[in-house]
C-alpha cells in the first residue's frame, strides 16, 4: 500500500493509495484516493478514483496563532508602517472600540487592547465600546476584569437620530451620517474579524464603520443582496465608499485586524492605520480563498468545530461557497453537527414548492436576511443535501434533503463522478479558475 499527500483545508494528510488492479484490456488501471473531510467534530473518510478527485489551489497556509493573547500584543506594539498605539494617545483622549462581538475568545484579546490603552494613562471611563446591532446582551463583558468596569458599552442604533452625527459628503454627493460616539471621538479604535460579506465582498476594518455604523436609510438602500461569489480583486463600489468615509474621519483611526483560523482558531493579527487593511485582505485571501480548475458534479462542503459556536447562517455560507463551484444541475452536500433556529427569511420560504420563487420573493422585498438568500441561490443552482439536527420536515421545505449520516455522501460518489471537496466552507471563498 502506498502513500500520498493531501491537503485538505490547510491540513496535510498522509492517505493510503489503493493501487486497483490493472486491466488487461486497457492496459491502465485505477487510482482511489482515500480522503479524509472534517464536519463539526468528527471526520468522514470517503475513497475517490483519483481522476475524479477535482482538487483545490490555495497559498500555501501558516500555523494558526499558538498564543492569540500574545499576538494581540505584538500586534498593537509593532502595528503595519505605524507607531505603537499608545504613542499615539494622551491622557485627556477619549477612545472609542467598535467591537466585532464575533471574534472568538472577544474578552481575552480585548483587556491587552485595554490595558495598551492604559498605558496612555487614558481612564476607562475615557473609553466606549460600540458594538453594531442587533445586541448579542454582550455576555463577554462578564469575563473583562474589575479594573474596566467603568469602561462603557453601546450598541449603535441606526434608527434614533440621536445617536447620529454628520460626517461630511462625499466626492458622489452622499451625505454620510454616522455613530455619533464614533465621531466626536479622539482615537477610534476598530476591531474586527475580517471575512467575506454578502453586500459589501470583505467584511471588517473601514467596512465595518461604513455602512455598518451608518443611519438607517442608508442601510435600506445598501442592504441589496449581491453575489459575492463573484467577488474579484477589484474592489466593489461599495468598498471603496467606505475607505474614502473613512479618510474623510481623519488619521486618528487604528484598526486591529484578525483573521479566524480553523475551528475557532485565530490565524493572524494585524494593527495598523488605513493602510493596513489592504494587507488584511491580503491575509484573508491567503488562508480562505480557493481555486477549483473546473465546476465538479458533485461538491462536498463541511462546518467544522464546537456546533455550539455554530448558527444558521453558517450553514447557508457553505452551501453558498459550494455553488460557486458545482455544476448546474449538480449535488451540494453540507456536513455539519449543527441545530440551527431559523430566521424569518427562511420561515417565509417555507412556503413556496421552488427557490426560484423563493429567490425572486427575497429580492422583490429587498431582504436583508443573507442567509435565506445564500441558501435560496444554491437551492436554485444544485441539488442539497444536508446532515445538521434540523427537523426533517423543516430541511425538505428548505429545499434541502435531510442525510440521517454523513456516510450516505458515499452514495454520490458514482464511477465517473467528479467530487470537490471544501472544508470550512463556511469561512471560504471558491472561485473557479
Amino acid at each position: 500500500m502506498a502513500n500520498k499527500r493531501q491537503q485538505l483545508g490547510g491540513v496535510f494528510y498522509l492517505l493510503p493509495i489503493d493501487r486497483g488492479s490493472y486491466s488487461v484490456a486497457t492496459s491502465h488501471y485505477n487510482v482511489t484516493m482515500s480522503v479524509t473531510i472534517p464536519y463539526g467534530r468528527r471526520m468522514l473518510e470517503l475513497e475517490i478514483d483519483e481522476r475524479n478527485l477535482v482538487e483545490i489551489e490555495r497559498a500555501p497556509i501558516a500555523p494558526n496563532l499558538a498564543d492569540p493573547v500574545g499576538g494581540m500584543r505584538d500586534a498593537l506594539e509593532h502595528p503595519f508602517d505605524f507607531p505603537a498605539l499608545r504613542r499615539a494617545l494622551t491622557p485627556d483622549d477619549h477612545v472609542a472600540i467598535v467591537i466585532d462581538e464575533g471574534i472568538p475568545n472577544l474578552a481575552a484579546l480585548l483587556v491587552p487592547l485595554l490595558e495598551h490603552i492604559g498605558q496612555a494613562q487614558v481612564t476607562p471611563n475615557a473609553i466606549t465600546l460600540v458594538c453594531s446591532p442587533p445586541s448579542s446582551g454582550q455576555p463577554w463583558l462578564e469575563e473583562l476584569p474589575e479594573e474596566f468596569e467603568d469602561v462603557r458599552v453601546e450598541v449603535h442604533q441606526p434608527g434614533d437620530r440621536q445617536q447620529l452625527a454628520y460626517l461630511a459628503t462625499t466626492s458622489d454627493g452622499r451625505r454620510v451620517y454616522l455613530n455619533r460616539t464614533i465621531v466626536d471621538a479622539d482615537q477610534l479604535v476598530v476591531m474586527t474579524r475580517r471575512g467575506y460579506d454578502l453586500w459589501t465582498g470583505y467584511a471588517g476594518a473601514e467596512l465595518a464603520i461604513y455602512p455598518r455604523l451608518t443611519d438607517e436609510p442608508t442601510l435600506q438602500e445598501l442592504e441589496t443582496p449581491l453575489a459575492s461569489h463573484a467577488l474579484g480583486r477589484a474592489p466593489w463600489p461599495i468598498q471603496k465608499d467606505a475607505r474614502e468615509i473613512a479618510w474623510l474621519m481623519g488619521g486618528a483611526q487604528f484598526f486591529v485586524q484578525i483573521i479566524d483560523g480553523a475551528d475557532g482558531s485565530i490565524a493572524h493579527i494585524l494593527a495598523g492605520p488605513l493602510d493596513s487593511s489592504n494587507e488584511g485582505q491580503r491575509l484573508l485571501d491567503a488562508r480562505w480563498r480557493v481555486t477549483c480548475a473546473q465546476p465538479a458534479d458533485v461538491v462536498i462542503a463541511s462546518v467544522t468545530g464546537d456546533p455550539g459556536r455554530h448558527v444558521l447562517d453558517d450553514l447557508a455560507r457553505a452551501f453558498f461557497a459550494a455553488a460557486s463551484v458545482v455544476k448546474p444541475g449538480g449535488s451540494i452536500v453540507v456536513l455539519s453537527e449543527i441545530t440551527p433556529v431559523l430566521s424569518p427569511g427562511f420561515e417565509r420560504f417555507r412556503r413556496f414548492d421552488e427557490p426560484a420563487l423563493a429567490l425572486s420573493v427575497l429580492i422583490s422585498e429587498k431582504s436583508n436576511d443573507g442567509a435565506a438568500f445564500m441558501w435560496a441561490t444554491a437551492a436554485e443552482q444544485a441539488k442539497l443535501y444536508l446532515l445538521s439536527q434540523l427537523a426533517t420536515d423543516v430541511a425538505e421545505e428548505l429545499f434541502a434533503i435531510p442525510m440521517g449520516s454523513a456516510e450516505q455522501t458515499r452514495r454520490l460518489l458514482g464511477p465517473k463522478t467528479s467530487v470537490t471537496l471544501l472544508p470550512d466552507a463556511h469561512r471560504t471563498l471558491a472561485v473557479l479558475a
